[in-house]
């Protein structure tokens, strides 16, 4: 359904930080346009080539309209782990590297009797989540 999702931010070098810790735990690793102003103004991870016709990624910048990054209230992304530890891993590394915790990893069987899941607001306030499908052992 997405090609790829877009977060502000009002300090990219401190949100680099963050992204390549978290998104580094479920395997994710920065993408690389080779556009010196795109990769001046923003980041990604996860999928990018052929100069962005086979996209798959998360990205955060600078917002596009020059004003300061601001959250939206509801808004939120989630993102796929295999395992029950990557979301432990994920929420750890969040943590760990300026971010703060919407909801500690766990099952949600309000959602789904398998529906493991951490929450956790980057740097900047935008809300991830990080979700496991699957009894999977740690």
């Amino acid at each position: 359904m997405f090609t790829y999702l877009y977060l502000g931010t009002n300090d990219l070098e401190r949100a680099i930080r963050f992204y390549d810790a978290a998104m580094g735990v479920l395997g994710h690793r920065r993408c690389v346009t080779g556009d010196p102003e795109w990769d001046r103004i923003s980041a990604g991870w996860g999928t990018y080539k052929n100069g962005g016709i086979e996209e798959l990624a998360l990205w955060v910048g600078k917002p596009f309209n020059q004003q300061p990054a601001t959250v939206g209230n509801g808004s939120m992304g989630a993102c796929r782990a295999t395992s029950w530890q990557q979301v432990d891993d994920f929420h750890a590394a969040a943590i760990a590297n300026g971010g703060t915790s919407e909801g500690a990893p766990g099952l949600r069987p309000q959602y789904n009797p398998d529906f493991y899941a951490a929450y956790v607001r980057d740097p900047d306030g935008n809300k991830l989540a990080v979700v496991c499908r699957g009894f999977t052992v740690r």
